[in-house]
């Protein structure tokens, strides 16, 4: 009965904070040090999910948009290979540090980095073959401009995969996902999961 009552505690205790980031921190990033609750089993689970939906080549040009402390960007740039490229981007300079030093510790020279927001006007036109949002679309501010900017850059054909996952605090449902999208030009070209867990690809027409 006791294992049961702290259960109950600790998932209240989890809602409470989840219910508090969302009325009063939207649209802010996740912190630096908050980075070691992002690499845990229940991620790791999901980020290969998000990979395998990628349908990498080597070769390809990629943007790992919010990159975080590069969770995604070193197997991101492990299958696209020395022929391919990674854009890693990120609006925090200690988000950014960290992923330089697990792509260096990784082997990886075929990374670059870019301090910057999206919709910020930063990036290059008709350049990435695949980009990717996880858990970062809610985090920004103007998510119109953001996906302006990476339909933009995204070469015709390409396409950007976004991955939505509940309970984090800036989840976007994937109606109002396909809705923004729809307003800069994107086409859903897949739409995976359920509710608690989703990707949408979205291709540049």
């Amino acid at each position: 009965m006791q294992v049961f009552a702290l259960f109950g505690f600790v998932a209240a205790l989890i809602v409470g904070l989840w219910i508090f980031w969302r009325s009063k921190h939207r649209n802010l990033p996740c912190p630096t040090t908050l980075i070691a609750l992002l690499d845990n089993p229940f991620t790791r689970g999901y980020h290969r999910t998000v990979l395998a939906r990628l349908k990498l080549e080597p070769g390809f040009r990629a943007l790992d948009a919010g990159c975080g402390p590069g969770l995604l960007t070193v197997p991101i740039a492990q299958t696209v290979g020395p022929t391919g490229r990674v854009l890693a981007l990120d609006v925090q300079p200690g988000m950014l540090e960290r992923a330089r030093t697990r792509v260096a510790k990784a082997g990886m020279t075929n990374v670059d980095f870019l301090l910057a927001g999206l919709g910020d006007g930063k990036l290059p036109t008709n350049t990435f073959d695949r980009a990717l949002l996880v858990t970062v679309l809610g985090e920004v501010a103007d998510k119109l401009a953001a996906l302006k900017e990476i339909y933009g850059a995204l070469k015709p054909g390409g396409f950007l995969s976004v991955t939505e996952v509940l309970p984090d605090p800036d989840y976007q449902s994937a109606a109002r996902v396909k809705n923004l999208a729809a307003q800069v030009g994107f086409r859903v070209r897949n739409h995976f999961g359920n509710f608690f867990l989703f990707t949408l690809n979205l291709e540049k027409s």
